[in-house]
């Protein structure tokens, strides 16, 4: 059996991503950022509590949850947020809140995790990038928020460049808007039948996880819709 460690699994996307590897039978720790968040997870996930842009308190629940199981197979990086703003309106403080949500809190669970599956010689990272992180186009009115993006589509790289020849891979996946309670009631004007559905989007991120996907290396995914 697998373990699959989801951080950010209380959000639209987490519950949906929570739901499709426990209906593959995976062993599924989450984390959430309080202890409220944990009533909100199924009875058979291992809910953590955790503040993800502490990189020691990260350090030490990922030595934690490798003691406990033995082993982590995957992970899913799914915390982050969203800001508007083009570059005139968008300050380094901006940007950096940005990093710290959408980058750090990724790298603090990446970094120790890398070593672990360098040691068991096989895992996935799966990060969660953006189409305004692609599109410069999409990504000017949005700058902070595409900027952190940008930079796990980067760590993937430099991820994959030192495991390449064993088992392990970064993988990103690029979604356009996803179709949530949220979008819908911001963007009342378009058409969310060209968004991307949640659980179409966790399905995939499954996949990438499975053995079906074991050749696939140094891969962007662009899971776009109709958007």
């Amino acid at each position: 059996m697998k373990t699959v460690l989801i951080t950010g699994a209380t959000g639209n996307l987490g519950s949906a991503v929570t739901k499709a590897f426990l209906d593959k039978g995976y062993t599924t720790i989450a984390t959430t950022t309080s202890r409220e968040g944990l009533k909100d997870l199924p009875a058979s996930v291992q809910g953590e509590v955790a503040d993800l842009t502490n990189e020691d308190a990260t350090s030490a629940l990922i030595g934690k949850i490798i003691k406990e199981h033995g082993k982590i197979d995957a992970a899913l990086l799914l915390v982050g947020g969203f800001a508007m703003g083009k570059i005139e309106a968008t300050s380094s403080a901006d940007i950096k809140k940005q990093i710290s949500l959408n980058f750090d809190t990724a790298y603090h669970v990446a970094r120790p995790l890398l070593a672990h599956m360098k040691q068991q010689q096989s895992g996935r990272l799966v990060f969660i990038a953006s189409r305004p992180a692609l599109s410069a186009a999409d990504g000017k009115n949005v700058i902070g928020y595409a900027l952190s993006k940008s930079m796990l589509v980067h760590l993937a790289e430099y991820i994959n460049a030192e495991v390449k020849g064993k088992n392990i891979a970064a993988i990103v996946v690029a979604p356009s808007t996803l179709d949530t309670p949220e979008n819908r009631k911001s963007m009342p004007d378009a058409d969310p039948a060209k968004w991307v559905r949640t659980q179409d989007l966790a399905g995939i991120i499954e996949f990438m996880c499975s053995d079906g996907a074991a050749p696939l290396r140094e891969a962007v995914v662009k899971v776009y819709g109709n958007a």
